[in-house]
């Protein structure tokens, strides 16, 4: 089954740091360019983070530069978002993406006092 099935999300104080994983599953992931993409309650999708196919090359949103970084474990078939410095505006559900594969569930971001 085709299938990209992200965790690692929760509740942290700002300031405070997270790492979102990915695994995908069902299709040749070392082929495809990556990203994670986030959407905050009552917002539009905002594309987060990008990684090419061999996850040298990398892009990220101004709002999270600095601050995220997206890395790719093509043996583990698993991308990940280690974000870091977290603030209340990061509050969203956080998704990956692959060109063509069905969304996952996403995971929840909280970020909170």
């Amino acid at each position: 089954e085709v299938q990209l099935v992200e965790s690692g999300g929760g509740l942290v104080q700002p300031g405070g740091s997270l790492r979102l994983s990915c695994a995908a599953s069902g299709f040749i992931f070392s082929k495809y360019f990556m990203s994670w993409d986030r959407q905050a309650p009552g917002k539009g999708l905002e594309r987060v983070s990008t990684i090419d196919r061999s996850g040298t090359i990398t892009t990220y949103a101004d709002s999270v530069k600095g601050r995220f970084t997206i890395s790719r474990d093509n043996a583990k078939n698993t991308v990940y978002l280690q974000m870091n410095s977290l603030k209340p505006e990061d509050t969203a559900v956080y998704f990956c993406n692959a060109p063509g594969v069905p969304r996952g569930q996403g995971t929840q971001v909280t970020v909170s006092s």
